[in-house]
């Protein structure tokens, strides 16, 4: 059983019921214990060094710096301390943002989610997921007319007089498995061609319109590799702001062995037994980082050889 999922576990309670009164949330901000998440151009702020942490800021210091970001949203209490975050794109236009500790920087949170303490790394993806979203839905998909936040940023309304279309944050909805041969003992495992040179994961991919999850799964894996597969077992989920997916992780069993990959989608495909996969550094293979369930589910399928 996978009990840690790096970018969960935050502890936040998201306290839904403030997010009405906007007058409220404005006098929580202003709170001494009120707390800021900031970012800039999509990138988290943490203190860098041995080991890095993520930097919550006093957010009473910085109320002009919150009315002037292109967003701010009410992430929700921890240990009673109102949180928020800040899209503080528009404070800077310069290389690396805008400068707020001795030794902190605004960076990739892909490159140090995995070795944030696991609550740090869950908050700055809470935040840095919600944030994306408000950038990507600043226009009405009905009548294009500009959309207006909401709800402490958990909304965002189109501005338009007759139209008035609510929209709520995006998740994508993916699957990823781990297709295992029961007989020979071997995983199925690919490269996708925008991979790293060596990496090979667990297939993956979106859920479309009108199938469910175990329908999903058995579908990606005949497209990618024509296999067919059936007993899907849920394992876990990982929420994954890269920008805006859920990605929900499976076991799957093998009904048929013979591959057909699809070239499209992957450079290559293959079983591999537990020994093989445990043997990858000496052949210059390894498998996905630490910090993605796709890791999670081959490693919890190691474990159980």
């Amino acid at each position: 059983m996978i009990k840690e999922m790096t970018y969960s576990g935050s502890g936040i309670e998201r306290a839904a019921h403030l997010r009405r009164d906007s007058a409220l949330l404005a006098r929580l901000a202003g709170e001494t214990n009120a707390l800021l998440v900031p970012m800039w151009k999509g990138r988290n702020l943490v203190v860098t060094g041995a080991e890095p942490r993520a930097v919550l800021l006093p957010a009473a210091t910085l109320r002009e710096a919150m009315a002037a970001a292109a967003e701010t949203v009410f992430l929700g209490l921890q240990e009673g301390a109102p949180v928020f975050a800040s899209d503080l794109t528009p404070l800077s236009d310069g290389e690396g943002g805008p400068a707020l500790g001795p030794g902190t920087a605004f960076v990739n949170l892909r490159e140090f989610g995995p070795v944030l303490p696991r609550r740090e790394a869950a908050l700055l993806a809470h935040a840095k997921g919600l944030l994306h979203w408000h950038r990507q839905a600043l226009f009405c998909g009905v009548c294009g007319s500009p959309t207006i936040s909401a709800q402490g940023g958990h909304q965002r309304g189109c501005s338009r007089a007759g139209c008035e279309t609510v929209i709520f944050p995006r998740c994508d909805p993916a699957v990823i498995m781990l297709v295992i041969d029961e007989n020979s003992h071997r995983a199925l495992l690919g490269r996708a061609p925008r991979f790293p040179g060596g990496m090979y994961s667990t297939l993956a991919g979106y859920v479309e319109t009108g199938e469910t999850l175990e329908e999903a799964v058995a579908r990606e894996v005949a497209e990618e590799a024509g296999i067919k597969c059936d007993r899907v077992i849920y394992v876990a989920s990982q929420p994954w702001p890269f920008p805006s997916s859920l990605m929900m992780g499976f076991f799957a069993r093998a009904l048929s062995f013979e591959i057909t990959r699809d070239p499209h989608e992957l450079e290559d495909v293959r079983w591999f037994s537990r020994d093989e996969v445990q043997a990858f550094e000496s052949q210059g293979l390894f498998l996905p980082r630490r910090d993605s369930i796709a890791h999670q589910l081959i490693s919890l399928w190691l474990e159980e050889g």
